[in-house]
């Protein structure tokens, strides 16, 4: 009898324990988050979800109503009161579209159905009610605004909810799945995936692209605006040397007043003002893209609102300038800001793949396509004194499904500008439409990967399982086409492959033409400062004005071998040591002549070659 009670009492502590302890251990996860923000209270979330997405950007919306529409409890956190984060809190209203070879529209599905509602420029408030709409129509959407993400909550490896701040309370969420729709990979950082920074990942620590504050204007004459950069355009087209070929305008749209752009003298050293583009509300109002902002730690909500004081200071001054400058805008005033700042670049996180600037300019096919692109390459200026670059143009890329699926993290897709992409064909890859193609994929795999009981990781290296998940994404409208790659022109070129490697260290750029003029010959200061980039001292190379093939052959053999020799010795070196390439070698034989493009890549690569291998 007594044994029998007694093996009652003991069950009876151990089930208590059992309680407490799985009470006390969620609390202690939660104490930090109760010390950082001040709260008297942690509440769990009264809901386990099968998907949670971060962030109500438009990729983050494409993710949870396409993860709904497959049958999943979703949950959507956005930190802002409304819903589009870049395209509505920060004034972005001109899409950059991405059409095909056959000028197919290439990102279908969630965004084609926005596009065809609201056009490639939209006002912002009808955006705002779009978006709203969009998500309080499927059912199984959780939607919470003004809900800022602090923590992930993990298992080991494995990400199994979120910490958020939420109406002055610190709840966590817990979910199946998770995917990262922040701007800046924030979740994905915070739980250990491995990232770079900017350009560091090419040799560029530290350098991002500039920050733009959108502002908006009242007392714009746009049909001057629209016949002047109209005729602009015209003009281009009739007469070499005039007008300018990068003004156009529409009823809603306009760009151009490039070079009275230029003319502009900011008042803060870190900033400079460019061409603008400029998209219509229906108010009458114009929002202006233009103002760029060095300097910020866009990681850094502090430095982030410094920036916006920044602009804000300088604005007045523009708007002085464009009354006498721009046509159109003699008499246009400052209506407000926008809420948010538009960062282009951030981290970029390490994937089970990452997308390279050869891929994208090589017009590259994977097997795993979960969404395509065509936009340039577009590398904004990094700082007051560059005005940035067309890395080039592609016809047609694909972005793999490895590119969402983060290193060391389970159960985690990133999607957006901050997805696995080197920083260069991020200037293609980081635009909206494609990011909202990517965020509707991560929807379909979340509810694949929860039906089959198959993790992101083990997806992504499922042939079968990805035909399944492109199959379901096709049959939601989205494009994904398997294609034989366009071959560009310039890769039938002897020197192409010198350009590719340059290319990859961001020291070649074509343009909206790739046009990399390999055959038209270089100045000294090419050579200058190509050589300096690829020499591991980074020795500073001081070429005659006179530059020949002769120089830049000794030049490489010196930095090679540490000795002065000739020319033609030098052209011998090279030779026999099969350091020059066969189909190269013709092409340095004339020592005196002036050296192109072509040749000083392929020198620059020899150079950059040796010199990573030591």
């Amino acid at each position: 009898m007594w044994g029998g009670v007694l093996k009652k009492k003991v069950l009876a502590v151990i089930l208590c324990l059992a309680i407490v302890f799985q009470v006390v251990q969620p609390v202690s996860l939660w104490a930090e988050a109760i010390a950082d923000t001040s709260v008297d209270k942690v509440l769990p979330g009264d809901k386990v979800y099968d998907v949670i997405v971060v962030g109500g950007e438009p990729e983050g919306i494409a993710a949870a109503v396409s993860a709904a529409r497959n049958g999943l409890e979703t949950l959507l956190l956005e930190e802002g009161a409304a819903l589009g984060g870049l395209m509505t809190l920060g004034g972005l209203n001109f899409l950059d579209m991405n059409y095909g070879p056959e000028k197919e529209l290439l990102t279908r599905g969630i965004f084609a159905e926005f596009y065809e509602e609201m056009g490639n420029a939209f006002d912002l408030n009808e955006a705002k009610q779009y978006f709203l709409a969009l998500v309080q129509k499927e059912e199984k959407i959780d939607l919470k605004l003004e809900t800022a993400f602090l923590a992930p909550v993990m298992q080991g490896q494995t990400i199994v909810g979120v910490r958020v701040k939420e109406k002055g309370k610190i709840q966590e969420y817990y979910g199946a799945r998770l995917i990262d729709a922040t701007v800046d990979a924030d979740v994905a950082a915070a739980a250990g995936v491995p990232y770079t920074i900017g350009a560091e990942d090419y040799g560029r620590k530290g350098e991002l692209m500039g920050v733009t504050l959108v502002f908006r204007v009242k007392k714009v004459n746009w049909p001057l605006v629209f016949f002047y950069n109209n005729l602009m355009r015209l003009l281009s087209k009739l007469k070499s040397g005039w007008g300018d070929p990068y003004a156009g305008a529409s009823w809603k749209l306009a760009w151009g007043y490039g070079e009275q752009a230029l003319e502009y003298q900011p008042h803060d050293p870190e900033m400079r003002f460019r061409g603008p583009n400029l998209a219509r509300q229906k108010d009458g109002t114009v929002l202006v893209n233009a103002l760029l902002i060095f300097g910020v730690n866009s990681l850094d909500p502090t430095s982030k609102e410094e920036a916006i004081e920044r602009g804000k200071a300088e604005i007045p001054h523009i708007l002085e300038f464009m009354r006498e400058r721009f046509v159109g805008f003699g008499k246009v005033e400052l209506v407000d800001t926008a809420e948010r700042l538009y960062v282009r670049e951030t981290r970029h996180i390490q994937g089970e793949y990452r997308l390279t600037i050869t891929d994208v300019l090589e017009n590259r096919d994977h097997w795993d396509r979960i969404a395509h692109g065509s936009y340039p390459v577009d590398i904004q200026p990094t700082a007051p004194d560059n005005l940035g670059n067309v890395i080039g143009k592609p016809a047609i890329y694909s972005i793999p499904f490895r590119c969402l699926v983060p290193l060391q993290v389970e159960n985690l897709l990133v999607v957006g500008r901050s997805a696995s992409y080197d920083s260069l064909p991020h200037g293609s890859a980081r635009v909206i439409p494609v990011g909202m193609a990517t965020g509707e994929a991560a929807g379909v795999a979340a509810a694949y990967s929860l039906e089959k009981n198959m993790g992101f990781r083990e997806l992504s290296k499922d042939e079968t399982g990805i035909k399944a998940v492109q199959e379901r994404l096709i049959a939601q409208g989205a494009y994904l086409k398997e294609y034989t790659p366009p071959k560009p022109a310039v890769m039938d070129h002897w020197a192409y492959p010198g350009l590719r490697v340059m290319r990859e260290l961001g020291l070649a750029a074509g343009g909206y033409s790739n046009d990399y003029k390999l055959d038209k010959p270089i100045n000294y200061w090419d050579a200058n400062y190509l050589f300096s980039q690829v020499s591991p001292e980074k020795e500073a190379f001081s070429f005659p004005e006179n530059i020949t093939r002769g120089h830049l052959l000794t030049a490489v053999v010196k930095s090679l071998k540490g000795q002065e020799l000739s020319p033609a010795e030098a052209y011998a070196y090279l030779v026999e040591e099969e350091l020059l390439p066969k189909e190269a070698q013709r092409h340095f034989a004339a020592f005196e002549e002036k050296p192109t493009f072509g040749e000083l890549y392929t020198l620059g690569a020899l150079l950059y070659g040796h010199n990573s291998t030591q």
